[in-house]
């Protein structure tokens, strides 16, 4: 719709706007292009989005009559986009839609929603956005802040604090601080009208009127901070926190020394001082529920409780509270619960049971704080998802919902980290590097098995009771004395459940029971072949290390009767499950980083260090498809639930898809970040991808499944920028809106649909079946054959009486109720209106272009019956009919289409009209030209025929 609108340049015109699309030029304004978007996916939507380093926003809502106390609703930023969560049981409750910008401050005005974006403020009803101011200078807003009718906005540089109307969206004050003073935060002390309190960088506290516009009182760094550490030798103290508390007149103000005042700002004076060793104040909030605490959260991650009764007493420290910043902490109203949010991207509730006791986790939702690097889909319904991250955790995330999404369990370390005041996450196992499961005995033993970094032994993890497994797999037990012990390189579980495999940097592979732990065998990999180039053989002095080759993937088959490892020396090992014995060896032309084995196919992809891709057939054992073209590292691949492509992901930042039955590249796309880690849906609708600089799992629609896709080659200039998907937060009839996205704008030609005619130089007939052309040219035989021997009795006299139309097919004539009485008795005007009737046969034949190929006339023609065009051709009684059914068979003979069918026309018509055709000289033209016609087109045919029977004469002598 805005496309066939009229441009500016059109708008003085008086004439009306055309009909037509008006055809934009190079040099004119027109909406821009979409985006191009990638062949075979399109972006869906981001899993394990939390919060960010954006404070969140607490409201409580109270209805009339409701026994369970107030409604919480927690508001968290997701980067551009931003989160509703049910205070109860922490579900999440809406998305909303992306930001034009990073949002950089948030806050709620009843069911409203604000976030500053760049230049903008945006106002947001259920989702949807409903306003928007903009900032006058163009210059980016930090800070927001609600107070009545009106929102303050306080811009990026702290220079300027506007004033707009919520409502009309109007701008209403424009306020600008002195050159020394670099405002950070705002903050509406209670029952103080228009006015509100400023924070700066400087360390100074401003009350400002909003009305008038002007500054009412400063405070001064001295006044609020005199402890000794805060003296003129030392940097700028910014103030980095403020809060209200219950007590009129007194805020809570914190620095970024660590230092904390509780201030009356009537009387410009400080009540009580305290300090938080480590980090600076990040946020604050005042107990309100009858108790005179005070909550603090540091930049480290702690969160320190103090007791205001007893002059600022540290009553309790919760160490680690955060495996990170701690964005905000605030107290429900009434409520002994505290809410705390992390740059972790964590947000979690505490709970207090008494005034003195310290804090119990009650719940929280969280998810990585460390980008994920390998991430793998569980089971085969595609609902779980298994991710590894540098944070040294492995979590599920779910597909469905979010409240499934949980961490596995690794001990109770917040119990250790408290008694040794150390972060839990130094006391985590190292970050995963390779995983491997079965879900086939899930049910009654750990099913996952995973090989950590620098450890030299696996661990097993169970899904149904979220935790760690019983046992480790190790090398030093199952080994020999003295040999030597490497880290754990690749893990495989089999696929019946019962065993898993692990090999070391040293060329060992042991094979164990995942019930019992037990060690069973070991396979072993040999000395390097001859055939290795010698770049890549182990190169050592002494030859008891020579023999240490890495072993860099296991894989084993469906069946469990061939156990498959890589080498680091560019070897793929072939070793008989039950025998342990070594069967076959493939020498790659490079190393062998990984291995997938895909057991359905029995296809096996490597991964090699020479940038390319190799396929392998497990049962011939040999390289059936090289796969290349990467410009980087390759990084991971995955192959599709039918084993049909092989999708790829590399540090060219660009993730590929593979057609493996044809080895073409058949889409490409570029994402703003590298993902390190891709896997496939078993069930075939979505691939998941993991990115360098992103706390996200990323899910993308595969357009295969709800629309036709054309598996074209695709070159490096087609290669598009693709952004990350988003958390999808529209409403339900746009988001059905945009599943038109998903199909494919253009359609693929079928070419298993055999078009009218392959070339214009050939002859086409019209398929139809040779008794119909038969029946025709013999229709009076058949017709005098099929004559009844005793005349047909006459049909009993029907009711009434419906006049019909000559032709074929029974047609009745309509006649108006007001003419009926007049023309009861008027046989003769009844018989003369139906005489000069025109049947469907001639209306055709009338209605089509004397120099075109009569396309509409002749698929018409072809669907009578013989006795029906016996009829229809029988009726051409006038002069003109005649000379356009010549017409009509001259124009067929030279389009070159339906040649048995103008034949056999031609000879029944000329058998019946021949005599009037040659006494009428006014038809002579047309004759001579269907004459001059048939003769070209009989030579033509007769050529090709001659041609194919030769061609056909000469292979069967040949064969």
């Amino acid at each position: 719709m805005v496309a066939a609108l009229p441009s500016m340049s059109d708008a003085g015109r008086t004439s009306p706007p055309p009909r037509k699309r008006l055809r934009v030029g190079p040099d004119s304004e027109a909406t821009p292009k979409p985006s191009p978007e990638p062949r075979l996916f399109a972006p869906f939507r981001a899993l394990g989005l939390v919060t960010n380093h954006v404070p969140f926003v607490l409201q409580t809502r109270s209805h009339k009559g409701a026994t369970e106390g107030p409604r919480l609703h927690l508001l968290t930023c997701l980067g551009k986009a931003w989160a509703m969560w049910e205070g109860g049981k922490m579900g999440l409750l809406f998305v909303g839609p992306d930001a034009p910008d990073r949002i950089t401050s948030m806050a709620m005005d009843g069911k409203a929603v604000w976030v500053t974006s760049g230049p903008y403020a945006i106002k947001y009803m259920r989702g949807k956005e409903v306003g928007r101011v903009v900032n006058p200078l163009d210059t980016n807003l930090s800070s927001i802040l609600i107070l009545g009718p009106q929102l303050l906005a306080v811009t990026e540089d702290g220079s300027r604090l506007f004033a707009w109307d919520t409502t009309s969206g109007e701008l209403q004050a424009n306020m600008q601080f002195d050159s020394g003073f670099t405002a950070t935060l705002m903050m509406h002390p209670a029952t103080y009208l228009n006015k509100i309190l400023v924070a700066s960088k400087e360390g100074n506290l401003q009350l400002w009127n909003i009305r008038t516009q002007t500054c009412i009182h400063t405070f001064s760094l001295s006044s609020l901070l005199t402890l000794p550490s805060a003296s003129q030798n030392t940097p700028t103290v910014a103030i980095t926190a403020l809060a209200q508390s219950p007590a009129i007149d007194v805020v809570g103000i914190g620095f970024s020394t660590g230092e904390i005042s509780v201030y009356d700002v009537r009387t410009d004076e400080r009540l009580m001082k305290m300090s938080m060793q480590d980090g600076s104040i990040k946020s604050m909030s005042f107990r309100s529920d009858g108790h005179p605490v005070l909550a603090t959260a540091s930049s480290t991650g702690h969160i320190a409780l103090w007791d205001l009764n007893a002059g600022g007493r540290l009553l309790h420290l919760v160490r680690g509270a955060h495996e990170g910043a701690v964005t905000a902490v605030e107290w429900v109203p009434g409520q002994p619960l505290l809410i705390s949010s992390g740059e972790d991207n964590s947000v979690k509730q505490w709970l207090f049971d008494s005034p003195t006791a310290a804090p119990r986790l009650l719940k929280f939702r969280s998810g990585h704080h460390a980008p994920p690097h390998v991430i793998r889909y569980y089971g085969d319904d595609g609902k779980q998802l298994l991710t590894a991250s540098k944070d040294r955790s492995l979590r599920c995330t779910s597909v469905v919902r979010d409240s499934r999404s949980f961490e596995f369990s690794q001990g109770s370390l917040a119990k250790k980290a408290t008694n040794l005041s150390i972060p839990i996450t130094s006391l985590k196992f190292p970050p995963i590097s390779a995983m491997s499961y079965s879900s086939a005995r899930s049910k009654d033993w750990d099913d996952i098995l995973t090989a950590h970094s620098d450890e030299t032994f696996a661990r097993t993890w169970t899904m149904k009771d979220k935790r760690v497994g019983k046992h480790t797999f190790g090398f030093t037990a199952a080994g020999k004395k003295g040999g030597p012990v490497g880290s754990v390189k690749a893990v495989c579980v089999t696929a019946c459940g019962n065993f898993g495999l692990a090999s070391s940097s040293t060329g060992s592979i042991h094979l164990y029971n995942m019930q019992s732990g037990i060690f069973r065998k070991s396979f072993g990999i040999g000395p390097c072949p001859p055939e290795v180039p010698a770049r890549f053989r182990p190169s050592s002095t002494t030859g008891k290390k020579a023999q240490e080759r890495s072993v860099t993937g296991l894989a084993t088959d469906a069946l469990n009767t061939v156990v498959i490892a890589s080498t680091l020396d560019g070897t793929v090992n072939f070793f008989d499950f039950h025998t342990a014995k070594l069967q076959q060896t493939v020498v790659l032309p490079s190393a062998a980083v990984s291995i997938t084995l895909h057991r359905d196919s029995g296809l096996l992809a490597v991964v090699c260090d020479d940038l390319f891709v190799r396929v392998l057939d497990i049962e011939t054992r040999r390289v059936v498809r090289e796969l290349g073209g990467f410009r980087g590292r390759i990084l991971d691949l995955t192959f599709s639930p039918d084993s049909r492509w092989i999708v790829t992901t590399s540090l060219d930042s660009i993730i590929r898809t593979f057609d493996i039955p044809t080895g073409r590249l058949i889409d490409a796309f570029r994402t703003s970040s590298v993902a390190t880690s891709v896997t496939f849906s078993p069930t075939n609708d979505f691939l998941a991808t993991a990115h360098l600089d992103n706390v996200g799992i990323y899910l993308w629609a595969n357009r295969a499944q709800y629309s036709e896709v054309s598996f074209q080659s695709v070159v490096d200039d087609e290669v598009v920028d693709v952004s990350l998907p988003s958390m999808q937060g529209v409403a339900e009839d746009e988001a059905l809106d945009a599943l038109s996205a998903l199909s494919v704008q253009d359609k693929p030609q079928d070419v298993f649909v055999t078009p009218p005619q392959l070339d214009g130089d050939l002859v086409t007939l019209t398929l139809l079946p040779r008794s119909r052309w038969q029946t025709l040219l013999n229709i009076e035989v058949i017709q005098q054959r099929n004559k009844p021997k005793e005349p047909p009795k006459e049909p009993e006299k029907a009711p009434f009486f419906l006049p019909t139309l000559p032709g074929v097919e029974p047609r009745f004539t309509v006649e108006q109720n007001q003419q009926e009485e007049a023309q009861k008795n008027t046989s003769k005007r009844l018989q003369k209106a139906a005489a000069s009737t025109e049947s469907v046969f001639q209306q055709k034949l009338t209605a089509e272009d004397p120099r075109g190929n009569y396309e509409d006339f002749f698929n018409y023609a072809k669907t009578l019956s013989p006795a029906a065009l016996d009829l229809e051709l029988q009726l051409l009684v006038s002069l003109d009919l005649l000379r356009m059914f010549l017409t009509a068979l001259t124009q067929r003979l030279r389009s070159h289409r339906d040649f048995e069918a103008v034949q056999t026309f031609e000879n029944v018509f000329l058998r019946m009209h021949g005599d009037v055709l040659t006494s009428n000289p006014e038809l002579q033209e047309e004759l001579n030209a269907l004459r001059e016609a048939q003769r070209t087109e009989s030579e033509k045919l007769l050529e090709l025929l001659a041609s194919s029977l030769g061609t056909l004469n000469f292979v069967r002598d040949t064969m």
